[in-house]
């Protein structure tokens, strides 16, 4: 029993080094205003190894929980490790400390290799590993001294106690002094933007409880990204590049942009990753510059057939140069969503709007760089990850009402959901119960072509449980094809359908 406990309290010493080490680095980072610290460089970097598929699959099994559960996971394993170190430091403490010396290396290597970093970051990493190695050293003399006698027991688990409660103060503190974050959501709110919140249009609400409201809130709106964190960027310190094959490189600030010309439109974005009958869209008023009128004063060269677009935490995308020039798309550097200057977790202060593409080859959040350039001379990054070059929505249609495993009252049974071809438009939608014959929808109205459309409906019904199907068809005469397909390569295919229960 004494060499169990012995362990086990080398192990403690290891762990609660391991958490001081932590609460350091991340207290020196936010108190440097450091770009990254170490967790999330870690984590950041299991992120972009991690294949396609299985991050799409791992998106729709925990949703918007992804990075949380990340991060939770880079530190859990880093306890773990810490564990070990502990524990082998039981034998020779050279050898926990070697193990600590790896791990505190991969952490500044992890912090180095992002995209956007800075020195602050690296000194930030550096701190939290010596911390992490003085502590170790402190506290494995009182885990040796705690086997022996009953005295030294309670003066490692005081130790062990003061540098935990110590430590979580330090970075607690810490993280309440940082002002970064707050300073840009103050200056967020103090903007005065020439933007109107829009007035639904007349006619687009079905009026069907259970329908998704045709505007979507900007706080249920969907979030996909890569950012662990919304980026904090100031209007002030914020540009935009545009360079490449052009004939004049730009750089605009976000006074210069907000004093052009501004345009405003409903338009619905959705998510290449969105399964048949998903949440991954939303659409909302959207406000912003013209993009086509910014790259016409660049000058764009004949030849260029690609815009590479890259965020300021370094994610990129391609988009077709011809989407951000046809004068009938209306693809905006949107500054406002919903009449608001855009929330920080929906891009703020500028991102990218192009109707009709799915989100990973057009809707860059935090946007601060655009190249004109040609497809084949670059890779963004999720084609990186087996992705499509180029990603236009596909035709689609989902059921809301009701809702699969509903349990309804016998006889006639409203139906409805909403359909979308983004710049397409949808011509019809029909529904079947239980294989019978197609039934046409009523569809809601609509200002264009680059918003979803509600659609509604009735069906009569037995007791027993049924199957509703729904299709769409485009204003190109194109039909939902009934072939279900993944969201990998380019967007799902496929008839939604739900079962229900009348009684």
């Amino acid at each position: 029993m004494g060499v169990v406990q012995a362990r086990w309290r080398y192990g403690v010493a290891g762990v609660v080094a391991g958490f001081a080490g932590l609460c350091a680095s991340l207290a020196a980072a936010w108190l440097m205003h450091a770009a990254t610290n170490p967790v999330v460089a870690v984590a950041s970097v299991v992120r972009d190894r991690t294949p396609g598929h299985l991050a799409v699959k791992l998106v729709h099994l925990v949703g918007h929980a992804d990075k949380p559960l990340l991060i939770t996971g880079t530190v859990v394993i880093l306890l773990l490790l810490s564990w070990l170190s502990g524990t082998l430091g039981r034998a020779a403490e050279i050898r926990g400390m070697v193990l600590i010396l790896v791990l505190g290396a991969a952490g500044v290597v992890a912090v180095l290799t992002q995209h956007r970093t800075d020195v602050q970051s690296a000194l930030a990493a550096v701190f939290g590993l010596l911390v992490w190695l003085f502590a170790y050293r402190g506290l494995m003399r009182p885990a040796s001294i705690a086997t022996e006698e009953d005295t030294g027991r309670r003066r490692f688990l005081v130790t062990s106690a003061g540098v935990v409660v110590g430590a979580g103060l330090v970075a607690a503190g810490a993280r309440w002094s940082g002002h970064g974050r707050r300073a840009v959501e103050q200056a967020r709110a103090k903007l005065k933007l020439p933007i109107k919140r829009g007035s639904e249009p007349a006619g687009v609400s079905l009026g069907v409880d259970g329908i998704e409201p045709w505007r979507t809130p900007d706080a249920r709106f969907y979030r996909v990204d890569t950012a662990f964190t919304p980026p904090a960027v100031s209007p002030h310190d914020w540009s935009l590049r545009i360079h490449g094959m052009v004939d004049h490189e730009l750089r605009i600030s976000y006074d210069d942009l907000i004093a052009r010309q501004f345009t405003s439109d409903w338009i619905t974005l959705c998510c290449v990753s969105n399964e048949v009958g998903g949440s991954l869209i939303g659409n909302a008023y959207w406000s912003g510059v013209p993009i086509r009128s910014i790259l016409a004063e660049a000058g764009v060269h004949p030849d260029a057939d690609a815009v590479e677009q890259t965020s300021y935490d370094g994610w990129t995308c391609g988009t077709p140069l011809a989407a951000l020039t046809d004068p009938h798309r209306n693809a905006m550097l949107a500054v406002g969503m919903n009449g608001e200057p855009l929330p920080l977790a929906h891009g703020f202060p500028v991102r990218m709007v192009v109707p009709g593409l799915y989100g990973y080859v057009s809707a860059t959040k935090w946007l601060v760089d655009i190249e004109v350039t040609r497809f084949d001379r670059f890779e963004a990054y999720w084609t990186r990850g087996g992705w499509s070059e180029k990603g236009p929505v596909k035709t689609q249609s989902k059921i809301e009402v009701p809702r699969g495993g509903a349990r309804v009252s016998a006889g006639t049974v409203p139906v409805g959901g909403v359909a979308w071809a983004q710049h397409t438009g949808i011509a019809r939608v029909e529904f079947q119960v239980d294989g019978g014959p197609w039934q046409p929808a009523r569809l809601g109205g609509v200002p264009g072509n680059d918003t979803w459309v509600q659609w509604a409906g009735s069906v009569s019904v037995d007791a027993g449980k049924h199957e509703l199907r729904v299709r769409a068809t485009d204003k190109s005469g194109y039909t939902q094809t009934a072939v279900r397909q993944g969201v990998i390569p380019n967007g799902a295919t496929g008839w939604h359908s739900v079962s229900f229960t009348a009684a």
